[in-house]
Formats: C-alpha cells, structure tokens, sequence
C-alpha cells in the first residue's frame, strides 16, 4: 500500500482551514458596524487539531492498538468491541487493516440527530456485536481474519460544517497512508465530501471509483443560502474538483422526486452510471445487481462505497433525517454490500445519515449495524482467497442429506 509524508499531510489539512478563516481577526478589531462576525482565531479551543493530537495527559505506552479490558464493563465502549488506536503510528505497529472512525457531523442535514450516529452504533452490541463468529452465509468470521481498530471520532466545530471538513479528511488521509481501510460512520451525507477526497489524497485523483447508495443524488450546486457543501453536495464537489471521474460515479437506488430533469442532465453530461428504483422495479433486483457489480469492475483500480441509510426503504430504515417511501430492502442491499466489498480493491466505506433520535424500533441502528459487517466480511472473504463475492457457505445452502 502506498505511503505518503505525513508533514505533508498536516499542511495540506491546514490549507483548507486557512481559506475558510481568511484573515486572521480577534474580536476587539473587526467592524462591529457591518453586522458580520469574523472567528477568533486566538481562543484556544479554536484548533480542533491540537486538542486530537494533545497527549500530554495520556499514560505512557509503546505504539499499537490497545483494548479497553475491563472497561466494558464500566460503560467505555468501542465499534464491535475492538482494540482502541489514537495515532498513525498505533495503526502501524498494529499492522491494522481496517479502522473505523466516527464522524458526528449533523450540521449540513437541516435537522439535528444523525451526530448520533457513530455512538449508537458502538452501543448496539450483544447478538448485534458479532464478527467473533462465522457470517453464517460464508463460514467467514471477519475478527478472525482481520485486525480492526476503533479510531475514536474525529474532532468537528459544532457550529460549522465548513470548518470540520478539514479535519475528517485529514483523518481518513492518515488511515489510507499506512495501508488501513477507513470505514467512516457518520454523521450526515457531506461527510461523502472529506471522506472521498481524503482516500483520492493518497491514491491519485481519478483513481477512486465510487458507488453511492442513496434516495438521492447529493449534487445540488447552490441552493443552500451560499453554503458550498452540506449533506445534498457532496457529489458536485468532488466532481468540480476533480477527485473522481463522473464515469466512475455509480448511484444506486434513486427515487422521489429529486433530481429532476436538470439533475439527470448534468449526470450524463459528466457519464454517471445509473440506478433508479424505476429500473429496479421494471427488471428486478437480480438483474440491476449484477449490472452494479459488472460496473464496479469496470473502472479504475480501487473503490470507495458510500452508502447512504435512507436508501433503505423507511420500514427498514426509519430512524434517518430524509426518509423516502418505495426504497431497498435488507435482503436485497446486504449480498450486494458484501459482494462489492469481495471483488473490488476497497479503500474506503462510509455509513451515513444514521439518526438514531428518530429510530423508533431500534431497526436502522441494527441494520446499519449488519450492513458494517456485511462490508467487513467481504474484505475478510478477500484476504482469505474468496474472490466470488455470490459465495456462499455449502453448508448453510446443503441439507447434507444424500440424493437416493
């Protein structure tokens, strides 16, 4: 896996910040009399970055993922009960293929909730923790095969999405440079934003194909009071910034009444590929899946999946900020996930949109649950030789019982 210089890394996450700030100002020069408030970029806790990385306080340790041990018991919790890494360096010694990362951004969706999201995930343990065992389906246990970390949460300015873009794209940055897969739980669907961009920092530009799961195609250009990135923008920045092909765009699942003419115009003037419910419902499921998977293949080397909760139809998924009627079913959604995670070079997942303030039966939380797992089983299939993502176990599909 390739590997970049890290200074390099701390100043292009910096550059950013700098074009979003501007000028320097504190609050005793700026003119009162214009009706706007610039940032005061002298109080201390105006840089998130240092308070991640301040270890002054921490005990001493040798670099590498480290458990919570008894902990657990006492309410510390970590996504599916694994070792805890802090640093670059821990990933490293820890020669940590993946790590999860949690992203509690919720100010780009218009309501509050999905910041939830990475929390609720690391509570929904017991029968839900799994990984320990074999995926039933493929006689493949993902912790036995992988070696995964929590990478805790990325640290985000609450009353700005544009200031916490940054910093979740630095951290994904540093997770890809030493070989890991980052596996982002959000968090609104702007994070597709940092998320993308920081993969496509360490494997080119260009280089990252992506299929996006979602009710919605997330590539409004304006519209937003002047906002240039909330949970309905991502798309059209990484395109208009050129971190990804439009020919290597893949969506998956759209339906409502958004985008309408317009969107789908500019969609195939940028040669995105694809697929609506409409279609889904006029071919059915078999045929759309194997048209995603045949596509996933053919494009650049490495993938990236962003999957959005609320591609799920809201029985299956009501606890997500934009809910939308006629959607995906589990059955259909969970093969298709571990499939593209079996047979393509995966370098990075995200889970988004995930509320649990508004899940009223505890059924997003668990299939956002299952759906992480269905990613992690596929890239365990892959480093244990399983290249055929439509594998199952034989002895889950065969009774055994000899034909007379």
């Amino acid at each position: 896996m390739p590997k970049i210089n890290r200074s390099l890394i701390v100043l292009a996450a910096l550059i950013p910040i700098w074009v979003v700030i501007g000028q320097d100002f504190t609050p005793s020069v700026f003119d009162r009399n214009d009706g706007s408030i610039p940032m005061n970029t002298q109080d201390p806790s105006f840089d998130l970055w240092s308070q991640l990385r301040d270890a002054s306080n921490d005990p001493g340790r040798e670099p590498g993922p480290f458990y919570p041990g008894r902990l657990n018991s006492a309410g510390v919790l970590s996504f599916f009960k694994l070792p805890i890494a802090l640093t670059p360096e821990d990933l490293e010694a820890g020669e940590v293929d993946v790590a999860i990362l949690g992203a509690p951004i919720d100010m780009g969706v218009g309501m509050r909730g999905a910041g939830n999201g990475p929390k609720s995930l690391r509570e929904s343990l017991g029968v839900l923790d799994g990984g320990g065992l074999p995926h039933m389906h493929t006689g493949v246990a993902w912790k036995q095969v992988l070696t995964a970390v929590d990478y805790g949460d990325s640290p985000i300015d609450r009353f700005s999405i544009e200031r916490s873009m940054p910093i979740v794209r630095e951290m994904v940055r540093e997770i890809a440079a030493t070989g890991a897969i980052p596996i982002v739980i959000g968090g609104d669907h702007s994070l597709e934003y940092p998320d993308v961009a920081g993969v496509a920092d360490v494997y080119g530009k260009e280089n990252v194909g992506v299929i996006h799961f979602d009710a919605h195609y997330d590539a409004a250009s304006d519209g937003y009071s002047g906002h240039l990135i909330s949970h309905a923008q991502p798309i059209y920045r990484l395109i208009e910034e050129g971190h990804v092909l439009g020919s290597n765009y893949i969506q998956v699942g759209l339906r409502g009444y958004w985008p309408g003419e317009e969107g789908f115009r500019w969609m195939r003037e940028n040669r995105f590929r694809y697929h609506t419910m409409v279609e889904i419902e006029r071919d059915g499921w078999d045929a759309v899946m194997e048209r995603i998977l045949a596509e996933a293949n053919d494009g650049p080397e490495y993938l990236y999946v962003s999957f959005d909760i609320d591609v799920l139809d809201p029985a299956y998924a009501a606890g997500t900020g934009t809910p939308e009627p006629g959607g995906l079913t589990p059955r259909e959604v969970f093969p298709l996930v571990r499939a593209l995670c079996t047979e393509n070079n995966l370098v990075g997942f995200e889970l988004v949109e995930l509320n649990p303030l508004v899940d009223p039966g505890y059924t997003t939380v668990m299939n956002a649950n299952r759906l992480v797992q269905e990613c992690l089983t596929g890239i365990a299939m892959r480093r244990s030789g399983i290249s055929d993502g439509g594998y199952l176990n034989p002895l889950t599909v065969d009774d055994g019982i000899p034909d007379p």
